[in-house]
Order: C-alpha cells, then structure tokens, then sequence
C-alpha cells in the first residue's frame, strides 16, 4: 500500500533562480522541481530548453514572473557539438537517421561556412519545435507524421566558432538573437559542408547579463536547507538590470503603483526600471514620452511588503 503524499505547503517567493538544466528534462519539468523545493506559489520559466539541451534557465517566481518576458527576447550564447555525415528527422540525436552521407570537409569549407552563418540570416523553424499552429504545436503535427508549412525567420549570428574535433563531429559556439534555433543551425551547417549534421550536444551557457557560473544545480538545490534555497534567489529587478533607473518619493511611488503617469525632468525611454526611494523597492518598469512617466508592468503593494519582509528576515538570520 502506498503511503499517502505529503501536501506541500506553499508560500508567497519572488525572484529568480539560475538554473542550470540537466540533461533529460524538459524545462517545465525542471520548473517544477525546483518551484516544490522552494514551496512557491506562482513560478515560470524564460523560455524552454529541449530536454536534450543543458545550462542557463532562468526561473521566475511570484512577482518575478512579471517580467520574464524581458529574458524571451534576451540574446543567448550556446555550445553545441555537431555530428557529421549523418541527418535525422529532428536534427539531433533523439530522431531517427533518415540520411547519411560521405564526409569530405577542409578548413577553407569550415571558414567558409562559419562566414555564411554569421550576421543575419534565415532560418526555417524545425517541426520538432513548441510553436503553434491553430493552438497546437509543431511537434504534435510531427509526431502525427504532418508536415506543416512554416514562414521563414529573421534572426541574428552575432558571433560563431566552428571547430573541428574529430573527422565527423564539430563544435559549435554561437551567439545568438532570440528566435534562433540551434538545431536547425547545425543543420543547416552540415548542408553547407554537403554533408548533413544533427546535434548531439547543446548546451546553453549565457541568457541576457545571466551566465552558467552563476547557476545552481537541481542536485544542489535539493541538498540544501531551506533558508539557503531562499538565498539563491536574485530579486526580481535583476531582470532589469540593462535599464536605467528612475527613483520616485513616497507620494509619486504610491500613485505610480495605482496605474498613474507622473511628470518629471525625464529623457525620454524605451523602458526604464522604476524604484521607490523609502523603503527602497522595485516597483515595476515603464517607459517616458514627453516627461511623462508612464507605467508598464508593476508590483502590487501585497507583493512589495513581501518582499521587503522577505528581505528584513534574511538579514535577521545568523
């Protein structure tokens, strides 16, 4: 007979944990496991991982997940091993071969290649992807034996290294714009080369200002107490951190948070990152047109005082 589970008790936690994804689940799975550790009520992540890909996933808890779209836009380093002469059906390792070819590749084709695929290019989305067509994924279609029709996408290679490790496998480093799918780069490498290629490695190592070395492992998370958890957390602005600031005083801070324009000696921005004076507190982000501060995404006063309760009881501890 099965003992029965325990009920986790949940609790309000804002912030954001760096993760660095194992290897075999999904994102939303790796989400989870970490959300029932830190026994918190609301949690997302900053776009997915293919469970076959490691590194850097931001998670979003509370009112953190306010501004995780900011890290889906982000730019984003990846590594990624690449095998040669070999073509599967979902352009890595977990698809079945459906061509293989002869690998003739010197370093005048490397360079060559690694000049083509770098700045803007265009990229195909691969049917084994999470995008929706009539609210129903690509891979859904794929697994169902569909092909779907797919528009061509804009994205940007700033930086690529192509290096050759062995006579049929590559490595691969790429800094990329949001949008880019690494599986198809690869792929798309090895029809350069004229011998096709899959991933069999892909690990993400930066997103944003976030990088690996300022990740925590599941195992590592699990093997912690619970005020240490707590302690990996960034606060939630650290999702802000490319913005410039904008401080307001008691009286401007508290019709700001209640959806009010406030005017001011401001040059005009995009996005700026609002905070109030005293008690010092993020309070949401928003942009200025003609000295006018107008507010975007914001914090609600029960989420401020939790986070500066938070905060307080941090200090506290020994």
């Amino acid at each position: 007979m099965n003992a029965p589970r325990t009920r986790v008790q949940r609790r309000p936690v804002h912030g954001v944990l760096l993760l660095d994804k194992p290897l075999g689940l999904s994102s939303n799975q790796a989400l989870q496991k970490a959300k029932w550790l830190l026994r918190a009520e609301k949690a997302g992540h900053t776009g997915t991982l293919d469970p076959l890909a490691t590194g850097v996933l931001p998670l979003c808890f509370g009112a953190a997940t306010k501004f995780s779209q900011l890290h889906l836009d982000a730019d984003k380093i990846y590594v990624a091993t690449a095998r040669l002469g070999v073509k599967t059906a979902t352009a890595d390792a977990e698809g079945e071969v459906i061509a293989e070819r002869p690998v003739h590749v010197t370093p005048e084709d490397l360079a060559r290649v690694e000049a083509q695929f770098t700045g803007p290019i265009r990229q195909v989305p691969p049917m084994h992807s999470a995008l929706k067509k009539d609210g129903k994924a690509l891979y859904e279609y794929a697994r169902e034996g569909i092909e779907i029709e797919r528009a061509p996408r804009d994205v940007v290679i700033y930086r690529l290294s192509i290096t050759r490790t062995d006579e049929t496998a590559l490595r691969i480093v790429a800094s990329v714009s949001k949008g880019t799918y690494i599986r198809t780069l690869g792929e798309d490498i090895g029809e350069a080369l004229g011998c096709g290629a899959h991933l069999t490695s892909l690990r993400r190592t930066a997103t944003g200002g976030f990088g690996e070395a300022q990740c925590v492992t599941l195992e590592a998370l699990e093997a912690m107490g619970e005020e240490e958890r707590l302690a990996q957390l960034l606060p939630a602005e650290s999702l802000v951190d490319g913005h410039s600031r904008v401080m307001l005083g008691n009286e401007d801070a508290a019709r700001f948070l209640s959806g009010l324009r406030r005017r001011g000696s401001w040059a005009d921005a995009d996005e700026v990152a609002v905070f109030g004076i005293e008690p010092p507190a993020f309070l949401g982000t928003a942009h200025i047109t003609a000295n006018e501060l107008i507010p975007g995404r914001l914090l609600n006063p029960i989420e401020i005082q939790q986070i500066l309760l938070n905060a307080q009881q941090t200090e506290a501890t020994p």
